[in-house]
């Protein structure tokens, strides 16, 4: 499959997407560094109108065309793609309590407590997925599904999760006052592993299931999700251009702990077979060029990027 241009955000940038103002979907606007950025009141309005339920959700299509319609090798494939997704929502849930304890004002705190139930839902979500559609048919409950699911966890994901991001929440925990760290930790989680590696692979996901015409609900259980992660994004935006605007230490902290992990993020946006094997319907280079201007519009409204 030949490189293509950088694949446009259009496909994504649905009425409710975009009401969140994350700078990713405006692209004339962001490409000049300007967006109107919702404040963390507004952000929150947006959350109570915004609410799903994945109880409401019929896997039943997606479990006939799981094992009848997708063969063992693509199965295989969409198995490891989706679960970066479902161990991630789970670190994420479990990581976000000291972030949002440590936000200094009290919009803020009242923000991140939505966000902390909108990724408990999403482990939900994923758990009902594999659990009804039979992704994995053994297992007793959601731990047990997330222990087999780790099995397929690149050294990469370890390192990003468990290590970079670990270490700034454990700190922070330790010393809420350290805003510095925050700064950190939401550059990490809010820009990279949610800016960066979700909406990257939510994009070809949900793009390439409706493509192809399978897993009906876990396409809207995913746009759901999807939705909900550019909200936190816009959170992550709006605090970031706050905190650079704020302290030239600040604009550090972020651009270390860009660089720091975005040759993390590279190895985690690669799966583990040959290169040449497309995923998702795209190559790497789609993939990363999508990623890459996902970032470049919202550190150009950070004023990080030229």
């Amino acid at each position: 499959m030949e490189a293509s241009s950088p694949p446009t955000l259009s496909r994504l940038a649905r009425e409710d997407f975009i009401g969140s103002s994350d700078p990713a979907l405006r692209d004339e606007s962001a490409e000049r560094g300007r967006a109107k950025l919702l404040d963390y009141v507004e952000l929150y309005r947006l959350w109570e109108r915004q609410q799903w339920l994945t109880q409401e959700l019929d896997f039943t299509q997606d479990r006939v065309d799981w094992h009848e319609r997708i063969d063992p090798e693509e199965r295989f494939q969409r198995m490891y793609g989706l679960s970066a997704f479902f161990i991630g929502e789970q670190r994420v849930t479990d990581e976000l309590g000291p972030i949002m304890r440590a936000a200094p004002t009290e919009d803020q705190r009242i923000f991140l407590s939505t966000q902390i139930a909108d990724e408990a839902r999403h482990v939900r979500f994923f758990d009902r997925f594999y659990s009804e559609v039979g992704v994995f048919e053994a297992g007793d409950g959601v731990a047990d599904r997330l222990r087999q699911t780790e099995e397929h966890l690149t050294p990469s994901f370890k390192q990003l999760f468990d290590e970079m991001l670990s270490r700034r929440v454990d700190r922070l925990a330790i010393e809420p006052e350290d805003t510095e760290c925050l700064v950190e930790a939401i550059t990490l989680y809010h820009m990279i592993i949610e800016g960066v590696l979700a909406l990257t692979g939510q994009h070809f996901i949900i793009d390439y299931n409706e493509r192809e015409g399978t897993l009906p609900g876990f396409v809207e259980g995913f746009t759901n999700v999807a939705r909900d992660e550019h909200r936190h994004i816009a959170f992550g935006v709006r605090f970031l251009t706050q905190k650079a605007n704020e302290d030239p230490k600040y604009r550090e902290a972020i651009q270390r702990t860009m660089a720091e992990a975005i040759p993390v993020t590279e190895g985690v946006l690669e799966p583990p077979w040959d290169e040449e094997q497309d995923i998702f319907g795209v190559n790497r280079e789609e993939t990363h060029a999508f990623a890459a201007q996902c970032l470049s519009r919202r550190l150009k409204v950070i004023g990080l990027a030229a």
